[in-house]
């Protein structure tokens, strides 16, 4: 069994850590406060505001202290139940991807994804509110996944279209769970996310994009 690639763990125990503050503070064990207004003064302190955006391309300014929110929003999730789902998902599709990529590949597809898949949302929908949550740049890791999957499929005369499979089911149930719950639109955030994650995997998987290009033209 290959053991799980060290900077897939970091950023599980990133994530873990920020959700273990949030329960200790409900508590009353850390920051004084309850769990929930932590969760909230997270959420506005290092969470994507959809506005954001918007605002930075129209006043031509572009702090650091908010180009960082496209990445730290995802360490911050709305509860605990919705940070192990992410944990869950995370650990699984990095073990994967990171078998395969290097670490800074893992962390560019990851990071990336999620900052593209923010930023695209606050110009889809500048009015959607928060954005938080691992969600986007899991869809890039995915993403990233489906791309290696691809890539073997066609390496064994396969049908490449099967590829796709998990993220028509993902897209299918965030549709059903839209109609039935209310749809927040982050879905946006996450298929942007997936197509990032497949579009740098030309680049980043072991080789990059020649040997890609080499392959797919046998």
């Amino acid at each position: 069994m290959n053991p799980m690639p060290p900077v897939v763990m970091a950023l599980f125990l990133i994530i873990a850590a920020v959700e273990l503050g949030f329960m200790l503070g409900g508590f009353g064990l850390f920051g004084g406060q309850s769990g929930s207004v932590l969760r909230s003064q997270a959420i506005e302190s290092y969470g994507v505001n959809t506005m954001l955006a918007g605002w930075m391309i129209e006043n031509q300014s572009y702090p650091l202290e908010h180009l960082a929110r496209f990445v730290s929003y995802s360490f911050i999730h709305a509860s605990t139940l919705h940070a192990a789902v992410a944990c869950a998902l995370f650990l699984a599709m990095g073990k994967m991807v990171g078998s395969v990529f290097s670490a800074v590949s893992v962390l560019l597809v990851f990071g990336l994804s999620a900052a593209i898949g923010a930023f695209a949302l606050c110009l889809v929908l500048p009015d959607g509110g928060w954005l938080f949550g691992a969600y986007p740049g899991i869809y890039g890791l995915i993403g990233a996944y489906t791309f290696l999957m691809w890539i073997t499929l066609k390496a064994q005369n396969g049908r490449p279209s099967q590829a796709f499979s998990l993220i028509a089911m993902l897209l299918a149930i965030q549709l059903v769970f839209g109609i039935v719950f209310g749809d927040n639109y982050h879905w946006v955030a996450e298929l942007v996310g997936f197509l990032t994650g497949f579009s740098l995997s030309f680049f980043l998987v072991p080789g990059g994009f020649r040997r890609v290009l080499e392959f797919l033209r046998r």
